[in-house]
């Protein structure tokens, strides 16, 4: 399928690239490399030392200098870039056709890492809309993506008059906010405030929650994607500097090489003006001609061609210039080079290219198997502009595995008017030159483009589309991850996991509403036995009030259902109400051999273990899913396929997000989610858990300040993410009452650990505070008492209907804008605080979320049959399309084309993907192929 010329907005005319600074710059260095060439004067053990380094004053800028190091902040480590697979012999063959137009801006960018490509979520500066069936991007942008503002929303902080004030350490060439705004898209002054945000180590969720005026109201997915651009932009400069040094050392570095490499923007233009002094790899053929001492020549070609006579070049016998033609050659070579590094003609060049096409073609020998797999894209030819993300990385796939090779084509028409260009405009000479002079310049040109810029457009363009894909792809996995972590938990209930088998059984759990477990077992359903073990499991769920059954999808989950299912149409648990539901089991077994449910579960059955994680993951999802690795999780698509370390980042970011939104409760949580909160880690989470185990429940959170290892950057960042149930202090209260005695020592501990190194406690109160249990953050605490002493509230009415009227009434009263000038804070402060006094006690963000669907009865697949409605859940959400649960065992799938802006709600017509895991929709069976297990479906509508 193609899309239409407006699908996508990747591809925009690239602004020239900014002319070479002054030369300024090299001349503050001359007293450098005069200071550094004084070591090697003892070297030539003369007198005149002194005036040598006057007599090569011109030579300077190749004398080894030792440039300032970079000192800029440490960023983390840029992910490495995915590696464009090259094309393979044999294969059947793909090829780009790169047709005429203008470029994208981002091409001349592309190939320096996955970030760097487009996204169809993401609309860059100007770009053009979207259309609606391709990349489920309708009508507007996606919010997370949409351009800030130039009216700021907040208080951003004043922007200096240059950016070059915040990255003037990267000793580069070019503006770092300006260039962090041009490939985000987001106004300079919220990247200068997001640069300095991660400058002083706060964490996403932080700034999202707790600095929202100086991001302009971003969400947590936007401010990753600057932050990941900004890691790029760090590692760049670092890498350019280091390669710097290097070519100092070995006497190479001209000031010419130096401000070309300092002018590089993009990884993969750091590498192609790097690439001819690499160590190992062969001299270029530029190089070689320079060693002859040919660029001179070269040179006076452009410069002034009338005086050019090759013939004083010629050196009878000499390798390379025993020969007028020989002597041609080298000029052309060096002439070729020099093309091909200018910044305007890699400029024009670009904006002379739109990529276009891929094509395919010829097979070889492989499997029927994996034929079957990419019969797709045999004799495949797409634009690419209009190729889909899932079509890129299928492609790339089967490159790998040596099926398929694929060819960038770019036209003829591309050629020529980039020589003409160039032998009219750019690099024609000054002067009137022979025809023998101009046929040189025009061997030049072509073997510049056919040897030089060709293949570097090549690898430009598949490593664009490589990175646009594989962008989509991760955020694919952080809306489905976010989605399945944030489903509502189910509270109050005594719950049965079961993990289906077949020969070795079913593994059962039971649960208390605490996720304690109350007992385990194994039965077999599905044998000659099965009535004894329906008495046995009858007796189990009355013994315990066990009304709750949650099957794991995995091998059995199918008869395991049916085996409820017809118990329960018969009222086999009478007097009990029992229902079940079906939730995925990924990675369930690896969670059960880890060292973390070793910990846990010590003295249970790895098997029975896997029971155990099935239940309480309809219990509380966050609580249970953030044990496993998020990529054992059974979500997206094309896992393997894409850069592994952007995809951990991205993801554990997501998890860090959901559990911080959501909040912990300090004194009960695992070890393991606290180590998720923002701020904290595992050693931290290790001394708080060590902490409480010693001194009992927190009393408040600034008792966290007692914590070994817990700086004040580290409070500042997870303090309002942690929670203090005032319930904890009643049982600490009544334990400390009842232990007589005890309850002083155990007062009195946290005094003792004031000696020696440990922390002190006596300024740390070990009262409770009420505002503890909410999200207000404790920097906002005076704020908050001055608000509720201006509405007429109290501490004590928090959560309460008649604290909630007196708020709405002054807030509607004065407005909130004036209450927070009033309060000397920002609006999003008094908000943030607003609903922290308003939320009843013990409120989950997750309660708004969808819950676990609880079933009486099934329906085979047998029973579908074209045109009939159903409800089902999406289980998983991809590229190309949503997967939906319809209670048949196998899922369907809602093609991409069929999910159109009119089928879903008002709040989705904007979001880029449409559809997530856990959303209950109404769809129409379109056909049925029981001989693949396919279910094809259309979407109706989204439940609400």
């Amino acid at each position: 399928q193609s899309a239409s010329e407006d699908e996508i907005e990747e591809w925009q005319p690239e602004s020239k690239a900014p002319k070479r600074q002054q030369k300024a710059q090299p001349s503050e260095k001359k007293p450098v490399v005069k200071r550094q060439a004084k070591p090697k004067e003892p070297k030539e053990s003369k007198p005149k030392a002194p005036r040598k380094p006057v007599e090569r004053k011109p030579r300077a800028p190749r004398a080894p200098k030792a440039p300032k190091p970079l000192k800029a902040p440490k960023p983390p480590k840029e992910p490495k870039p995915p590696k464009v697979p090259r094309a393979t012999k044999g294969g059947k063959k793909l090829s780009f056709i790169v047709p005429d137009g203008s470029c994208n801006n981002n091409m001349s960018r592309a190939g320096g890492g996955w970030s760097e490509g487009p996204s169809s979520s993401h609309q860059p500066y100007g770009g053009k809309k979207e259309e609606p069936e391709e990349d489920f991007a309708f009508d507007e942008p996606s919010l997370k993506r949409q351009k800030t503002s130039s009216a700021p929303q907040g208080r951003p902080t004043r922007l200096p008059t240059s950016g070059r004030a915040f990255g003037e350490d990267l000793n580069m060439n070019w503006d770092l906010i300006q260039l962090l705004s041009e490939r985000t898209g987001v106004d300079q002054w919220v990247c200068l405030n997001i640069s300095q945000l991660f400058k002083e180590e706060n964490t996403i969720p932080f700034i999202v929650r707790y600095r929202k005026e100086m991001i302009n109201h971003m969400d947590a997915d936007a401010v990753r994607d600057v932050q990941l651009v900004l890691e790029e932009i760090y590692a760049l400069a670092k890498k350019t500097q280091t390669i710097s040094q290097t070519l100092k050392k070995e006497g190479v570095l001209t000031a010419e090489l130096e401000q070309a490499l300092r002018n590089c923007r993009t990884a993969d233009e750091l590498d192609h003006v790097y690439a001819p002094y690499k160590k190992g790899s062969k001299l270029s053929k530029a190089c070689r001609a320079r060693q002859l001492g040919l660029e001179s020549a070269a040179q006076a070609l452009l410069q002034s061609p009338y005086t050019l006579d090759l013939r004083a070049w010629v050196k009878p016998g000499s390798e390379g210039l025993s020969t007028l033609e020989e002597v041609s050659t080298g000029v052309v070579q060096i002439l070729a080079d020099i093309i091909a590094k200018d910044g305007e003609t890699l400029t024009h060049i670009r904006s002379l290219c739109v990529p276009h096409s891929i094509c395919s073609p010829s097979p070889i020998i492989v499997s029927p198997k994996d034929i079957d797999k990419f019969h797709l894209y045999c004799d495949f030819t797409c634009n690419v502009q209009h190729i889909q993300h899932h079509q890129t990385l299928a492609i790339n796939r089967g490159e790998n595995l040596k099926i398929l090779t694929v060819k960038v084509n770019i036209p003829d028409r591309v050629k020529s008017d980039f020589c003409r260009w160039c032998l009219n405009v750019r690099w024609r000479p000054k002067g009137y030159p022979r025809e023998e002079l101009m046929k040189i310049l025009r061997d030049a040109v072509e073997d510049s483009y056919k040897r030089l810029l060709l293949p570097l457009l090549s690898r430009s363009y598949r490593a664009k589309l490589t990175g646009s894909a594989e962008k989509e792809s991760i955020a694919m996995f952080v809306r489905n991850l976010r989605q399945r972590l944030l489903v509502c938990p189910v509270r109050g209930r005594v719950i049965m996991g079961v993990d289906p088998g077949f020969r070795h059984g079913c593994k059962l759990a039971v649960l208390s509403p605490t996720s304690q477990i109350l007992f385990t077992d194994v039965v077999y359903l599905h044998g000659s036995g099965g009535n004894r073990e329906a008495d046995k499991l009858r007796h189990l769920m009355i013994r315990y009030s066990c009304n709750t059954v949650v099957i794991g999808n995995g091998t059995a989950c199918r008869e395991t259902e049916a085996f409820f299912a017809d118990l329960i149409s018969r009222r086999f648990f009478q007097p009990l109400d029992v229902s079940y539901c079906i939730t995925s089991e990924a990675g369930a077994s690896i969670y059960s051999v880890s060292p973390a449910a070793v910990k846990e579960m010590p003295d249970l059955d790895p098997n029975l273990r896997s029971a155990v994680s099935i239940g309480r993951r309809v219990q509380d999802p966050l609580a249970e899913l953030v044990k496993i690795d998020p990529k054992h999780i059974g979500i997206g698509t094309y896992q393997h396929d894409v850069s592994q370390s952007s995809l951990k980042a991205a993801l554990d970011g997501v998890v860090q997000e959901c559990v911080s939104f959501v909040g912990v409760d300090i004194n009960i949580c695992s070890e393991t989610l606290m180590r998720h909160v923002a701020g904290l880690n595992t050693g931290r989470a290790k001394s708080i858990a060590e902490w409480r185990e010693t001194n009992g429940p927190f009393m408040n959170r600034d008792q966290l300040r007692l914590v070994k290892g817990l700086g004040p950057k580290s409070y500042q960042q997870c303090a309002g993410f942690i929670r203090i149930n005032p319930l904890d202090h009643l049982n600490n209260h009544r334990l400390l009452v009842a232990g007589g005695n005890s309850a002083q020592a155990a007062q009195e501990k946290p005094a003792a650990k004031g000696k020696g190194k440990t922390k002190a406690s006596a300024a740390v109160p070990t009262l409770p505070n009420p505002l503890d249990q909410t999200c207000i953050h404790p920097e906002s605490y005076a704020v908050a008492r001055s608000f509720l002493s201006l509405v007429g509230g109290s501490v004590d009415q928090m959560g309460r209907p008649e604290l909630r009227q007196c708020v709405e009434a002054s807030v509607k009263c004065q407005g909130l804008e004036a209450l927070a000038e009033t309060l000397n804070t920002t609006p999003d402060t008094l908000q943030l605080i607003i609903d922290g006094l308003t939320q009843p006690p013990g409120f989950d963000i997750r309660q708004d979320f969808e819950k676990a669907d609880f079933k009486r009865g099934i329906v085979s697949m047998s029973d579908l049959r074209e045109g009939v409605v159903l409800t089902g859940r999406v289980e998983n959400a991809t590229l190309f399309g949503a997967f939906v649960d319809i209670g048949v065992g196998r899922n369907g799938l809602i093609h991409k084309k069929y999910i159109t802006p009119d089928k879903l709600p008002a709040d989705q017509r904007r979001r880029s993907l449409a559809l997530g895991p856990g959303e209950k929709v109404e769809v129409r069976v379109l056909n049925v192929d029981h001989q693949r297990g396919r279910i094809g479906l259309d979407l109706i509508r989204v439940l609400r």
